[in-house]
């Protein structure tokens, strides 16, 4: 007997059931094809499903519980920084006068909602350290292409047209040298040292005069504080360039240190990471970019700015990049985002940072008896583990990620950063509770061991999720794209 549960749509698709209904036309029908070219009507009708409300209901239902999400179970997916998002922010964003807004309307008829951008601007620079902040960019590589545009922008316009390079370190986010790239500049690598710092001998080596850029976070993507900052920003600087910010790793130094103290030029946030906006289905997303006073003619236009009383949109920007995004950023995300930064206060926003930092502590301390830790010192918000003993065993990390979707669990990030092997990147975050980290953290024993001792239960995992070991390569290169008929 086939499981309705695992069935897809069209397969419970009966001729002639219906699960809608809509009033009466009370309009006169129009007649499509007078409307459109001919190229564009369609020759037959869609081949939609036909369902009624009730199955369609169970059926997306059933779909919903196959889904890793912070509602539903820890997510601990190192450097994403994913953190439960309260449910204030939602009932906030769905006011009626920030969820009926339109973008086109005057400035005279929306000037609360033009008061919390302007607000979060404020809250957003005294965060980093910076001297200004747009809120036009819609997620966290986004607000990355954002600042380098900028800083492009600031070099060209001193004359200074021979800083073609952007310097990243070996451990950088994936998107900080696409970005670049996108930026138009030709990225240079910069070496870590063994205890996974930046090595400042090796920066000194590639930095120039044709350096527009050093992009880093501080922390770094190993969890590890680059306790030399002052040094990295004078090298930089002393040659001409400028330090950028990759915001995704606020959460562990969030009211206790900021970038622009550090000496970044340019800072990018994520706010639905830091800010407990949703990640959903890869956005929307929100990455206000910071920046310091020389760089404030460049920022996109319009700036919310402040005359008297009044909020206003200032597009009497010459020298700005133009717009980056339609209107003035995920508005949504944006207002979610100032919620919890009013709704926790500077003290709330402290306790962030130390609940994450212990939370990845003491995960961190208990797992590193079972695999190996790379770098066996203090991290701050995320670690990294190694499964090099797992793997001379002949279970690799993968398989251990497998494995944990047995027990309920969104694995955390694998085989990144590039340069730990068999990488295993944990983030808990501050919102999980003791109970929840020691749970994880027995199942990650639990798995060690089973390597030990009975290996082929975790290569051949998952054995309980409704789709079990699939061909990653295959699907990547050969995607199903349409529903075939049988």
């Amino acid at each position: 007997m086939h499981n309705q549960d695992q069935s897809l749509i069209f397969e419970r698709s009966t001729p002639g059931r219906i699960g809608y209904s809509l009033p009466e036309m009370d309009v006169p029908e129009l007649d499509v094809s007078t409307l459109l070219p001919e190229g564009y009507l369609r020759e037959v009708e869609p081949e939609l499903p036909e369902v009624s409300e009730l199955d369609i209901m169970r059926h997306y239902t059933a779909l919903s519980k196959r889904n890793h999400g912070l509602d539903s179970g820890f997510y601990p997916l190192g450097s994403c920084t994913m953190k439960y998002n309260p449910k204030i922010n939602e009932n906030v964003a769905r006011f009626n006068g920030f969820a009926h807004v339109h973008p086109l309307q005057d400035e005279s008829s929306v000037q609360g909602a033009l008061a919390l951008l302007y607000d979060l601007q404020q809250h957003l620079i005294e965060i980093t350290g910076m001297d200004e902040v747009t809120l036009q960019s819609a997620a966290g590589a986004h607000g990355e292409w954002t600042g380098l545009m900028l800083i492009r922008s600031y070099h060209e316009a001193n004359g200074d047209n021979k800083r073609t390079k952007v310097i990243v370190p070996d451990s950088a986010h994936g998107t900080n040298p696409a970005s670049a790239t996108i930026a138009g500049f030709e990225t240079i690598t910069v070496k870590s040292t063994n205890q996974g710092l930046v090595d400042l001998d090796d920066l000194r080596r590639v930095v120039g005069d044709d350096t527009a850029a050093l992009m880093l976070t501080n922390p770094n993507t190993l969890g590890l504080f680059e306790e030399q900052i002052l040094e990295m920003a004078d090298i930089v600087h002393n040659a001409g360039g400028k330090l950028y910010y990759d915001g995704a790793n606020l959460n562990a130094v969030l009211s206790k240190a900021r970038p622009g103290d550090m000496g970044f030029d340019v800072v990018h946030l994520n706010l639905h990471k830091t800010f407990t906006g949703p990640h959903g289905g890869g956005g929307p997303g929100s990455g206000p970019v910071g920046v310091k006073a020389d760089l404030i003619p460049f920022l996109p236009k319009p700036i919310i700015t402040k005359r008297g009383d009044e909020y206003i949109l200032d597009y009497d920007r010459p020298q700005s990049i133009g717009r980056v995004k339609p209107f003035y950023g995920n508005f949504g995300i944006n207002v979610r985002a100032y919620t919890y930064i009013r709704s926790m206060g500077p003290d709330g926003l402290k306790a962030v940072t130390e609940y994450a930092v212990l939370n990845a502590n003491y995960m961190m301390r208990r797992l590193a008896e079972y695999y190996d830790l790379p770098f066996d010192k203090h991290c701050k918000h995320e670690f990294v583990l190694s499964g090099k003993r797992q793997k001379k065993l002949g279970v690799r990390t993968l398989d251990i990620a497998k494995r944990l979707l047995d027990f309920g669990y969104h694995p955390p990030t694998i085989y990144f950063p590039l340069n730990v092997e068999e990488c295993i990147m944990i983030e808990p975050t501050e919102t999980e509770s003791k109970e929840t980290l020691d749970s994880f953290i027995d199942t990650m024993i639990q798995i060690a061991k089973e390597a030990e001792e009975n290996p082929e239960i975790v290569q051949e995992a998952p054995h309980t999720t409704v789709v079990g070991r699939m061909d990653e390569t295959l699907a990547a290169r050969k995607p199903v794209l349409k529903y075939q008929k049988a």
